[in-house]
């Protein structure tokens, strides 16, 4: 692992001390995983916005799944 500095104000720092102590982790730990949640949303957001673009460019045509509706269960 690499060492970093880093500068947060007073009132986050506080927060994350508070997160920290309830949790029994620390201020590292805690900064690691807020930053990998926040790359896999990041993720998910261009995956969401690729496909958006992408049905926008090529909007499905009636009847273009409708093969698929005799595989549906609709309830019991």
């Amino acid at each position: 692992m690499t060492t970093i500095q880093m500068t947060l104000d007073e009132e986050l720092l506080e927060e994350v001390d508070q997160i920290v102590k309830k949790m029994r982790t620390t201020r590292s730990a805690l900064i690691r995983d807020s930053i990998r949640q926040y790359l896999k949303t990041l993720r998910v957001r261009q995956l969401e916005k690729k496909h958006r673009e992408g049905y926008a460019k090529r909007p499905v045509k009636r009847g273009e799944f409708d093969v698929w509706d005799s595989e549906q269960k609709w309830g019991d």
